[in-house]
Parts: structure tokens; C-alpha cells; sequence
């Protein structure tokens, strides 16, 4: 494996480390990018990787991603990823998942961890047993947050999209506004029926496709193929599959005026939110549009540690001020010739103290 310091995505992380459990056949990398504002709060993944190198680039930027989200969504918390080496066939045993919170709980409290791609919430329960720092935990009781952020991401995003439109078009509702959305799962999904309630055209894509045509029927949308997508001409395009797709060849097929989606690391490299303002697309960074899944957990966790009820009311207030955040990175963007991703990294990179 590559040292990680050689890692062009290597940014001053204060920990990275390789975890090996020959008993479960466990590989798993944690990245802590910040601890500035708390302990390091983010996801972990599962996914099977071609080779080791691109689960350390995934690491590094994911942690990185997490710190400014956390610092722009106003949480006490700093920014930490994990990643879990899933073998070729994506088998996951529980001895894996415990070998994994063993690792999570010799941290000490440095970084706690929660779903992402490939970890649902039973497997945060497994993980649970081995650990205290764990969110996304099953929550009961009327009034109750936690659990699944997925939904809760989709409104942040669905809150985002609106604000773009607005900002871009001129427009107070997305009613008739033609949505191109890639990837329908638990977040893509719940944003397409959200933006469909409020009379939104829509044109889903997915990599599962009969699950992006079940949706469709679902909701009376339109579908693309996965290669299609993201050259269908739209007011918006947002997507909520995995990241680095709007390198060279992906932003030459755009054919929109706003990027608004949840997925993390939208941009393949730093220069790709430039080429997007020189094109004239609004685009909306996406660890500040997707923040709404971190600040239910985070808020989950954090209730928990003082032994007091999470509050979904106060979870929606703060998902409730996203569109605050991006409209000002858009003003900012605006008044300096800086594209927003340079705006907002600024912003976030002064909040955890490197600025």
C-alpha cells in the first residue's frame, strides 16, 4: 500500500491508521482529519476496492469532507471517516463488525462512527456492542431522533435544491422545475419523493435499475441510464451516488445551470468547482448541502452522552439552516470571482482553527 503520506489527498490528518484482524479477516483504515471542535464524527464504509490505494484516497478525503461539514453545520464535532476493505464477494460477518468497534473503541473517544454506504443500521447495533462511540442507533419514542440518517440527509438536500433554485432561476418553487437525480437509494430516493410532493419533473437513474424504475412508476418521473444521466438536459442535476464524477469528461456533458446533490466528494479534483463556475453552474459544495444526516446523529450522540432525549424538532431547525449557509458561500462566491467550493472550503478551514 501506498504510504498515505505520499497521498496527494493527505491534509495534515492528525491520525490515520491501518487496522488488520487476521481471526475476522477484518481491513479497515480510520482517518481523523480534525479534533478541533470535538471528537471526530463521520461514517464508515463498505466497499470493495480494486486495490488499497483508492480506500486511503477514499479515507483521506471523506475525513477531510467530514471536518468542514461538521464545523458548517455548527456541530461540536470534528471531522473522521472509516473505511472497511470489503472482500471481492462484500461478505460481512459479525466477527468483522466486532473486530471493527474493538478498533473503534481503542480510540478512546477520538472518533465515533455511524452509517454510510454498505453500513445500514443493524450493523451499527453490532458495532454497538463492542463500543459507546456509535450513532444511528434505533431510537424510540414519539419525538425521538437518531436511527438512519439517510432520510434526514434527503431533506437537507431537498432544502438545498430549493435555495438553488431560487438563488439561480429566480424561482420560489420547484414546481415544474425539471430534476435530474442520480442514484435512488435511501438518500437520492427520499429526495426524488420529497421535490415529486411539491410538483418537481423528474428524471432518476440509478446503477440499480429496476430500482430506479420502480421509483419512477412510484412517483410518475422519467428515467435515464447510469451513462445517460448526467447529459440530460435539466434545471437541475443532483447527484446522490457515489463521488468524483464531475471531472473533465463529466462536466463537458452537463447540460444545466445548478449541481445540487448529496454525494460526497462530487468534485474529482480541486480545480473541477472552477471549471464549473466558468461554465456558469451553480453549484452547491457538497458537505454543506448534505449535512442533515451528521446533525441527526450528531445530535443523537451527543443527547445520549448527557443522558437526555434526541429531539427531531431541533434536528429539523438546524437541517432548516442549510440553505442560510450555501446562499451566503453564493454571495461570497459572487463578490470575490471565487468559485463556492473555494468560498466554503475557506470558510470551514477558519472554523477548525486553519484558516
Amino acid at each position: 500500500m501506498t504510504a498515505f503520506w505520499t497521498e496527494s489527498d493527505f491534509d495534515d490528518h492528525e491520525l490515520v491508521q491501518l487496522v488488520r484482524d487476521r481471526q475476522s479477516g477484518l481491513i479497515a483504515i480510520i482517518a481523523l482529519h480534525s479534533t478541533h471542535l470535538g471528537p471526530a464524527a463521520g461514517g464508515t464504509r463498505f466497499w470493495h476496492y480494486a486495490e488499497p490505494g483508492e480506500a486511503m484516497r477514499d479515507a483521506l478525503r471523506l475525513s477531510r469532507g467530514m471536518s468542514y461539514k461538521n464545523a458548517m453545520a455548527g456541530l461540536p464535532m470534528g471531522g473522521g471517516k472509516a473505511v472497511i476493505l470489503a472482500p471481492a464477494d462484500k461478505s460481512k460477518t459479525p466477527q468483522m463488525l466486532a473486530a471493527f468497534g474493538d478498533a473503534v473503541e481503542a480510540l478512546g473517544g477520538q472518533y465515533v462512527t455511524a452509517e454510510d454506504v454498505g453500513i445500514g443500521e443493524g450493523d451499527m447495533v453490532a458495532v454497538s456492542r463492542r463500543t459507546e462511540y456509535v450513532s444511528g442507533l434505533p431510537v424510540s419514542g414519539e419525538g425521538a431522533a437518531g436511527g438512519d440518517p439517510g432520510p434526514f440527509t434527503a431533506m437537507g438536500i431537498y432544502h438545498g435544491i430549493r435555495a438553488a433554485v431560487r438563488y439561480k432561476l429566480g424561482k420560489d418553487s420547484v414546481e415544474g422545475v425539471h430534476i435530474a437525480i442520480q442514484g435512488t437509494g435511501s438518500v437520492g430516493g427520499g429526495v426524488a419523493r420529497l421535490l415529486a410532493k411539491d410538483g418537481a419533473r423528474l428524471t432518476l437513474s440509478d446503477i440499480n435499475e429496476s430500482r430506479a424504475a420502480a421509483l419512477a412508476e412510484e412517483l410518475g418521473a422519467a428515467t435515464a441510464s447510469s451513462d445517460a444521466i448526467m447529459g440530460v438536459s435539466c434545471d437541475v442535476f443532483s447527484p446522490n451516488a457515489l463521488g468524483a464524477i464531475l471531472d473533465d469528461q463529466g462536466i463537458a456533458r452537463l447540460d444545466t445551470p445548478i449541481v445540487a446533490g448529496g454525494a460526497n466528494n462530487q468534485l474529482a479534483r480541486a480545480h473541477h468547482g472552477k471549471v464549473l463556475a466558468e461554465r456558469g453552474i451553480l453549484y452547491a459544495p457538497d458537505y454543506v448541502i448534505n449535512a442533515g444526516g451528521i446533525i441527526s446523529v450528531a445530535l443523537e450522540y451527543l443527547a445520549r452522552r448527557n443522558g437526555e432525549p434526541s429531539d427531531i424538532n431541533e434536528v429539523r431547525k438546524r437541517i432548516g439552516h442549510i440553505p442560510e449557509r450555501l446562499e451566503e458561500v453564493w454571495r461570497k462566491s459572487d463578490a470575490s470571482g471565487e468559485s463556492p467550493d473555494v468560498v466554503a472550503d475557506r470558510m470551514a478551514q477558519e472554523l477548525i482553527g486553519r484558516g
